[in-house]
C-alpha cells in the first residue's frame, strides 16, 4: 500500500483501539490493512496531511490533530525503515557530527553560527572553508543551495555581516581526491566514489553532474566499523552518507542523510540497493 499522508481523510480513514497494544487498521480505496501485519514500512517525503476546513486556522489546527493522532497510531509500528522519528533527529547536522565523531569517524572542523566575527576567527584559524546548508531547498524557490567555498574576503564587509540573518554552517575545506557516497542498509554497505572533472563538481558534486564519473569502490575495515557504530547510535537502519577521501588514503565524514537518494548510483555503479531494500521491508523488525 502507498500511503501519503495528504491522502488523508479524502481517501484514507485510520483508526486505533487500544488493548494489549494499539490494534490499528488504515482503510484506502476498498483495502484494509493492519498494522501488525506490516513487516516493513519505507518512509519517504510525505506531504501534509490533506485536512481542508471553513478557514486557515481551523485547517491547521485539523492538519496537526491528523498529525498527532494518525500520525502518532502509525508510528507505533516498530517496522519502519527509517522511524520518522529517528529521521528527524539524525537529519540535525549538529547531532550526525557529534555522533560521527563519536564512532570514531574524521569530521572536518566545523562551526555552527549566527556571529559574523566567530565565522571570520574560524577562517582565520582554518583557512579556506566550505558553507553548507544544513535543511533542504527553501520552499517554492526551485533551487538548490550545494555547498559554496568561502574565503576569508568573502566573510569581511556586508557579506559577511550577513551571517548574522540565521544561523550557517561553514566547514574547512577539505581537498578531496575523490567523493564516496556509501547507502547502508541495515548494516550493508554500498560504496561508489564519485571523482569530479570540474571545479564545481570539486566542491559539490551535484552541481555538475555532467563532470563526474562513479566507480565501485570497498571501505576500509576501520571505516566500516565507525559507520556501523554511527548508524546504530542514530538507531537508523539506512543512510546515505557522503564522505571524502584525500590523497592520503584518509576518509572524512561529511554528513548522513537518513531519507537520501539512492537510485541513480545503483544505476550507475551497479549495487544492489534496490533488491537490499525490498529484502529489509520483507523481514520483521525484529530480525533486521
Amino acid at each position: 500500500m502507498r500511503f501519503d499522508a495528504a491522502d488523508f481523510p479524502a481517501r484514507v480513514s485510520v483508526s486505533g483501539l487500544l488493548g494489549e497494544s494499539w490494534d490499528v487498521r488504515l482503510d484506502m480505496d476498498g483495502r484494509t490493512v493492519m498494522l501488525t501485519d506490516i513487516t516493513g514500512a519505507y518512509y519517504r517525503r510525505p506531504t501534509n496531511f490533506g485536512c481542508q476546513l471553513a478557514d486557515d486556522a481551523e485547517t491547521q489546527w485539523a492538519q496537526a490533530e491528523a498529525r498527532a493522532g494518525a500520525g502518532g497510531l502509525l508510528l507505533t509500528s516498530g517496522s519502519w525503515l527509517n522511524h520518522p522519528h529517528r529521521s528527524g533527529y539524525a537529519n540535525y547536522r549538529p547531532v550526525q557530527l557529534e555522533a560521527a565523531r563519536k564512532a570514531g569517524l574524521t569530521v572536518p572542523a566545523t562551526l555552527i553560527t549566527s556571529d559574523p566575527a566567530q565565522a571570520r576567527a574560524f577562517a582565520e584559524s582554518h583557512g579556506d572553508l566550505v558553507y553548507k546548508p544544513m535543511t533542504h531547498t527553501p520552499p517554492g524557490r526551485g533551487q538548490v543551495v550545494y555547498a559554496t567555498p568561502v574565503t576569508r574576503r568573502d566573510l569581511e564587509g556586508p557579506a559577511g555581516q550577513s551571517i548574522s540573518g540565521t544561523m550557517h554552517l561553514l566547514q574547512q575545506r577539505i581537498r578531496a581526491a575523490f567523493a564516496v557516497r556509501l547507502t547502508v542498509v541495515d548494516g550493508h554497505m554500498f560504496p561508489a566514489a564519485i571523482h569530479a572533472h570540474s571545479e564545481a563538481a570539486a566542491a559539490d558534486w551535484r552541481a555538475d553532474y555532467d563532470a563526474v564519473s562513479y566507480e565501485a569502490i570497498a571501505v576500509p575495515s576501520g571505516v566500516a566499523q565507525s559507520v556501523r557504530k554511527l548508524m546504530d547510535s542514530l538507531e537508523l537502519r539506512f543512510g546515505a552518507l557522503d564522505l571524502l577521501v584525500t590523497e592520503d588514503g584518509r576518509w572524512h565524514f561529511l554528513e548522513v542523510n537518513p531519507n537520501g537518494q539512492w537510485a541513480w548510483i545503483e544505476q550507475e555503479v551497479g549495487l544492489p540497493i534496490s533488491a537490499t531494500i525490498a529484502e529489509a521491508l520483507m523481514r520483521p523488525a525484529a530480525a533486521a
